[in-house]
């Protein structure tokens, strides 16, 4: 098993950090030195992750740091200039719909339903069935009728979330699952996507709230300006919190109201 010395700012703080995956398991994604961004602006630079069935993988940073970049690429939202991303063992350079009917599952962060729709009807334009998506999330049930707009910012989530996991895809990205919502909310959203993993899926999960990342994630990979800067087990992230929270999260989330220290 390899291990990752992790530069951490400008104090000259360094931490290894194992780079592990589940052992035994099979690898679902595999991106490896991939260049991301919009034309000929370059907001990824040389990626490698990989995720494997079975287990949710966090990916951290500051507002700016290019983990939704990411998440567009790995779609085939955004072309990839450079490197590969490997799924199920093929290299894969399709659009997002193609990948979409091979095995993926995407959550955005932005708006994912159909607003003038019902609750029923954006269910039902889903690849998934309506009676799994209610058996995953019942508080839906009773508001089936109701246009998917007038729900509230929980209940939206929950109505996009469940709409792709009834799908069930091989692996399923999500992005910022927790902006804007209560606590509460966050929590049973972050358990059914631990459910989903227990259940054999892969989950990349973006996310700000770094505590509840680490506490639902396997593993963790920390981003900053467009580069991977730590990895490790969430347990071994989590003991750095200090050490990242000092050295760039507070200051790179300053400026662009990213998490800064209330991340932790």
């Amino acid at each position: 098993m390899s291990r990752r010395a992790t530069d951490l700012g400008e104090g000259g703080a360094t931490m290894t950090t194992t780079q592990s995956r589940p052992t035994g398991t099979e690898s679902l994604l595999t991106v490896d030195g991939a260049t991301f961004g919009y034309g000929n602006v370059e907001i990824v630079r040389e990626l490698s992750l990989t995720v494997c069935a079975g287990e949710v993988v966090a990916l951290l940073g500051a507002n700016g740091a290019g983990k939704t970049t990411t998440l567009l690429g790995i779609a085939g939202v955004l072309g990839c200039a450079q490197g590969s991303v490997t799924w199920l063992g093929r290299s894969d350079r399709a659009p997002l719909h193609t990948r979409v009917r091979n095995g993926l599952g995407f959550v955005p962060g932005d708006q994912a339903i159909t607003p003038q729709l019902t609750v029923h009807e954006n269910l039902r334009i889903g690849r998934g069935s309506v009676a799994g998506a209610l058996e995953l999330f019942p508080e839906l049930e009773p508001l089936l009728r109701r246009p998917a707009g007038l729900l509230s910012g929980g209940e939206q989530k929950m109505l996009s979330l469940g709409r792709a996991v009834t799908a069930r895809p091989r692996l399923l990205l999500v992005d910022e699952i927790s902006l804007g919502l209560a606590p509460l909310a966050v929590a049973r959203l972050l358990r059914a996507l631990r459910g989903c993993a227990a259940d054999g899926m892969g989950v990349l999960l973006v996310e700000q709230q770094v505590r509840l990342a680490l506490k639902v994630s396997d593993r963790a990979y920390v981003m900053r300006r467009g580069e991977i800067v730590m990895e490790g087990t969430s347990e071994e992230v989590q003991q750095a919190s200090h050490l990242i929270e000092a050295s760039y999260l507070d200051k790179e989330g300053g400026d662009d109201g990213g998490p800064g220290a209330d991340a932790w």
